[in-house]
């Protein structure tokens, strides 16, 4: 991928030599959490041990500072960065063509644990979006875990898939799709709230394809294999291919995400046609059609 001309977002805050002390706490919670690391393939159990630990962490804003940044963390500081300046491009005008106002979310990036609105996570459970602060988590080893534990890639065009994937579910909470989803939680039973749960998953794979085809028309950043390691990254963090890296049989009524198979075609399909209207039809579509 060639990103290195892009310029980079001053919507971006590194942590990842400071460690809070902060109890967990706000909208995310231990179940969301345990549903996000199961997601990555975390065992639950082990999951639970580091929430316990997080837990009984001592309370407060008490932070550690640990030396300066080495050079490659120097560097995937400015390849987050520039990815996020990319996506904040394209949404701007994206969002102008319907005669709305891009607000971009923030990113901050941490290691081990990282204290949000959503609640205090451990880095166990991946990148993710919280709504509450408008802001993406991520911790930048977790490309090489994607790589090695769940035979993901970790090309750079593969991390900017999902960096975009967590993008797209800002611009799905600042068009009102996220709430409609939570709204769901409390008044349906839980098998149709994980298939509403999989839709919108699916749609912000659609929107990562979305940014990538804009992105390529404006930063024309693709190269050649680029697409291949994004593909191969979605299609390592199936449902289907999770449970059965876990060892249990495939359960449908259990996925949240969607299969390997859906995630890889809403990302091409939006890589290819760049159609907005289709963010709108992916939730009006029978669930069997996705």
């Amino acid at each position: 991928m060639d990103w290195e001309k892009g310029e980079q977002s001053s919507n971006l805050e590194d942590r990842r030599r400071m460690r809070p002390k902060a109890a967990v706490g706000g909208g995310l919670g231990l179940l969301a959490i345990l549903a996000i690391g199961y997601f990555l393939g975390v065992d639950p159990q082990q999951l639970s041990q580091l929430m316990e630990g997080v837990q009984n962490s001592p309370t407060g804003q008490t932070t550690e500072t640990q030396g300066p940044l080495t050079p490659e963390e120097v560097r995937s500081r400015r390849f987050a960065a520039t990815i996020l300046g990319f996506t904040e491009k394209v949404w701007e005008q994206q969002f102008r063509s319907i005669g709305r106002q891009y607000d971009p979310p923030r990113m901050v990036l941490f290691t081990e644990r990282v204290e949000t609105r959503c609640g205090l996570a451990p880095a166990a459970v991946g990148p993710f979006y919280c709504p509450a602060d408008q802001t993406v988590y991520l911790d930048p080893t977790f490309f090489n875990e994607l790589q090695q534990q769940l035979g993901g890639s970790a090309a750079d065009f593969s991390q900017a898939y999902v960096i975009a994937h967590e993008v797209g579910h800002h611009v799905q909470n600042l068009l009102g799709y996220s709430s409609l989803v939570d709204q769901k939680r409390d008044s349906v039973p839980e098998a149709e709230f994980n298939r509403w749960s999989v839709r919108l998953e699916l749609q912000a794979d659609y929107l990562a394809g979305v940014w990538a085809h804009y992105g390529q028309q404006q930063f024309n950043f693709i190269e050649e294999g680029d697409v291949e390691s994004a593909i191969k990254s979605a299609n390592a963090i199936g449902d289907d291919r999770l449970q059965r890296r876990a060892g249990r049989f495939t359960s449908p009524e259990k996925y949240t995400h969607g299969t390997s198979e859906q995630r890889v075609k809403w990302f091409i399909q939006g890589l290819k046609t760049g159609d907005m209207g289709t963010v709108k039809r992916m939730f009006e579509m029978p669930y069997e059609d996705l």
